[in-house]
């Protein structure tokens, strides 16, 4: 009641001033009543500033709230009074990032704690205050604070204002108990042995001394004269030999500010640089001092501090965001990659933000997952730096409305607070979600396949399988749903194919990584079934291993039937060829019997001939060299057939070889009424050929044009040479070849209307190809004909024609 009387004077004072300051106005003329005024206004100054003391002398914080209105829900303004010291020891209780109003932090934080009144009934500080606000109903409560702290709330009215005054009773209870008690100990131990304390601090095992109020060494033990080498006590106290050259502005200090100072800095001793903690008190009649060596703490601390520098040096080379929030919540470490991930301005970093600020920045930013209720959303991620979460590590998944995807772990650090690593696994997740769409992809295009598929791992479990392979090997798709291993695969295909062999050395290209055993492999497999598997191992990038199996049962017995149907043609061919030579050679002898007796009629030596016998006999050379030529085809194509014709060849020169094949054709051409032209330049130079062979094949070109050109047509022959081919084209004017023939007509013993047996055109093919050339004709119903043969400029007998483009319509083999 005295504080709230205090607090009415000084309102009371208030008034008074302004009332004087008024009456001074109105009153301009009244000196005398105005520096009665003025000495009523200094005694009022002097009791404010008084009241002033007396609130900062108490210990304790006193709130006083001014307004009238009272809004629910709301701490109001209220004034704060009081000692500073308290006022911080108070406010160790709540949270700065609940207000910066210390007012406001110290209600919010106090208001929900567990309290009791005098006579023993639960109640929060929230509640009472608002009676005493509304109703002006007083209260005494005591509240339980963090760590058994105890906390005295007295609320009281005081000339309608509302008064709170709040201390920590623990500590002054603790405080004034403990003095009392300490100092009551000392003395009774004191009192009986005084001189214990003085021989046992001699013998301490760290340096001790007294320094006077001058500053003058008064006394040392053993351990400093054993520091500065002294001889005895005296000689150190004459020579005044101080443990180190900054003891005497310490002991200044410490005399000045009248408190403890402790300093930790190096002093040689027994010739080795120590690092000591210096600790000096003030003490009754001077400075009492103490030394202890820390070096081995401060090697330590340094180490611990190397240790911590590359531990940080070594985050900011990792690359995902790191941060650390100490035991106080304040934020005492990150990486470069943290403060790149959430674009933070460095200045706000700078400042050592708690872990609350961060997130409400971060939710500024609009950079936090969306949450229905941040503020319960908040108080969990801040419950993980207190240690409200049990496990040490704790992860999950941020999805950011940026479309970003974080994995967010959360460490307890061994030196209290809390490590957060932030890791963007955007693109991970992206890469996954291709990868097993690609998985899918491909087992879906697997099933497709007709062969049976299956992959499997290096460590020989399967990985992927189609349908097919399901059915091949009619194995239960249930058995094979949890990635079974090879051998039990192979198990289950026992019933098919039980060759154990065949299985080991297929799983040796699955299971074993050595390049000899990752190399493809191919088999056969005989099933009990009768069927016949292929299948062919293939090695695949990363480690695993494919199988292909297919079923050849259908496939062998085509090859088969191929097989016979090919010997059959071969023994068909060679009776063919045999029947050919043998009846060529038959053929040779009546035939050199007929044209000898012919050719003796046509001399006359007889006797003359008329002319009906004369044509006769004509007839009969004409038909006879015909029949030879034929017989010489066939031999010739026999021949090649078999395998056995020579090439003699020799350098020519291609111009004059054309003319003299088409001079060998002009007379038949001329009597058919149809002329040869030749379209040859002189620059075309030579051929590597077989002369005799050329000829054959201009000649029998030649030959076929004239029977197919109608009398007074032209026949052109065309050479011409480019990179080393030379070509050979012969043009008619005749009916053409029906496209159906064009196929067929290089074909031997085949021939189109009136072509006879199809001879000409087929060693004309072979002869071009013994050069290693081609042939090709172009050709229109009732337009003509164009053969056209590409020969090597130096041929080989060696060399092996191309494959003819048949797909291309301005080409087809004749």
């Amino acid at each position: 009641m005295i504080k709230a009387f205090t607090i009415l004077v000084a309102g009371g004072a208030g008034i008074a001033i302004a009332a004087l300051l008024w009456a001074l106005r109105i009153s301009d003329g009244a000196r005398g009543a105005a520096k009665k005024y003025r000495e009523r206004a200094r005694e009022l100054e002097e009791k404010l500033a008084r009241s002033d003391s007396v609130f900062g002398a108490h210990p304790g914080v006193v709130l006083v709230w001014e307004e009238d209105e009272i809004l629910e829900g709301s701490w109001g303004n209220p004034g704060v009074y009081g000692s500073h010291v308290a006022l911080a020891a108070v406010l160790n209780f709540t949270d700065d990032s609940m207000s910066k109003d210390p007012a406001v932090r110290l209600l919010e934080g106090l208001g929900d704690l567990e309290a009791r009144d005098g006579a023993g009934r639960d109640a929060t500080l929230r509640e009472r205050l608002m009676q005493l606000r509304t109703e002006g109903a007083p209260f005494s409560l005591t509240i339980i604070g963090p760590n058994g702290r105890f906390l005295e709330a007295d609320g009281r009215t005081a000339g309608g204002r509302a008064v709170l005054w709040v201390s920590d009773s623990t500590i002054k209870g603790l405080e004034e108990s403990g003095a009392r008690g300490r100092l009551e100990e000392a003395r009774q131990i004191i009192a009986r042995d005084p001189t214990a304390f003085l021989e046992m601090l001699g013998k301490a095992p760290f340096i001790a001394w007294r320094l006077s109020g001058a500053g003058r060494l008064q006394w040392v033990n053993e351990s400093y004269l054993k520091a500065v080498e002294g001889v005895n006590l005296d000689h150190v106290l004459d020579k005044q030999i101080m443990l180190d050259q900054d003891i005497a502005s310490q002991a200044q200090t410490v005399l000045t500010e009248k408190e403890d100072s402790r300093e930790t800095r190096y002093i040689v001793i027994d010739g080795e640089r120590r690092a000591m903690r210096v600790l000096m008190f003030p003490l009754s009649g001077g400075v009492a001092g103490m030394a202890f060596d820390v070096s081995e703490e401060e090697a330590a601390r340094e180490k611990l501090e190397r240790h911590q520098r590359a531990h940080d040096d070594t985050l900011n080379h990792v690359s995902d965001a790191v941060a650390i929030f100490g035991a106080d919540r304040k934020l005492s470490f990150h990486n470069k990659h943290f403060e790149e991930l959430w674009d933070l301005d460095p200045r706000f970093l700078l400042e050592k933000p708690s872990h609350g600020e961060f997130l409400d920045r971060l939710r500024e930013s609009k950079l936090l997952p969306a949450q229905q209720k941040y503020s319960d959303w908040r108080t969990k991620e801040l419950d993980y730096n207190q240690g409200g979460s049990k496990r040490s590590i704790d992860e999950n998944m941020w999805m950011l409305p940026d479309g970003r995807t974080l994995q967010v772990t959360r460490q307890k650090h061994p030196l209290g607070g809390i490590l957060l690593l932030f890791k963007d696994i955007t693109d991970e997740l992206s890469l996954k979600a291709n990868y097993n769409a690609l998985i899918n992809q491909q087992k879906a295009t697997l099933d497709k396949l007709n062969e049976a598929v299956v992959v499997y791992g290096g460590d020989g479990g399967l990985r992927l399988h189609n349908s097919s392979f399901e059915k091949l090997w009619q194995i239960d798709p249930e058995k094979l749903k949890n990635s079974p291993e090879f051998d039990e695969v192979a198990e289950m295909s026992a019933p098919l194919f039980h060759d154990k062999s065949v299985w080991a050395a297929i799983k040796g290209r699955v299971t074993n990584p050595t390049p000899d055993a990752r190399q493809e492999f191919r088999g056969e497999m005989k099933r009990a079934d009768g069927s016949i598997v292929t299948f062919l191992t293939q090695p695949l990038p990363d480690g695993a291993t494919l199988i292909a199996f297919v079923d050849a049962t259908a496939a062998r017995r085509v090859e088969s039937a191929l097989r016979d149907r090919a010997e059959a043609f071969q023994a068909a061919d060679r009776l063919k060829t045999e029947f050919v030579q043998n009846v060529s050679y038959q053929l040779r002898s009546p035939l050199t019997t007929i044209l000898g007796y012919a050719e003796f009629l046509e001399s006359g030596k007889q006797g003359s001939l008329n002319a009906q016998q004369m044509e006769h006999v004509t007839s009969i050379l004409s038909a006879s060299d015909h029949l030879s030529r034929l017989i010489e085809n066939i031999l010739d194509l026999a021949t090649i057939e078999a395998g056995r014709m020579d090439l003699d060849l020799k350098e020519l020169d291609l111009k004059n070889l054309i003319h003299e094949s088409v001079d060998m054709v002009v007379v038949n051409a001329a009597d058919t009424k149809v002329s040869i032209k030749v379209d040859c330049p002189d620059s075309i130079g030579n051929i590597h050929a077989d002369e005799r062979r050329i000829k054959q094949v201009l000649f029998n070109l030649l030959t076929n044009a004239v029977r197919f050109t109608a009398p007074g047509d032209t026949i052109k022959v065309k050479a011409e040479k480019a990179e080393g081919v030379v070509r050979l084209q012969v043009t008619d004017t005749g009916k053409g070849v029906a496209y159906e023939q064009q196929t067929e007509a290089f074909d031997a013993f085949t021939s189109g209307d009136n072509r006879g047996a199809g001879l000409g055109l087929a060693l004309v093919r072979s002869f071009v190809e013994l050069h290693g050339g081609w042939v090709a004709m172009k050709s229109k119903p009732n337009k003509g004909a164009t053969v056209i043969c590409c020969l090597p400029e130096v041929a080989s007998p060696k060399d092996m024609p191309p494959t003819l483009d048949l797909a291309n319509p301005s080409v087809a083999a004749q």
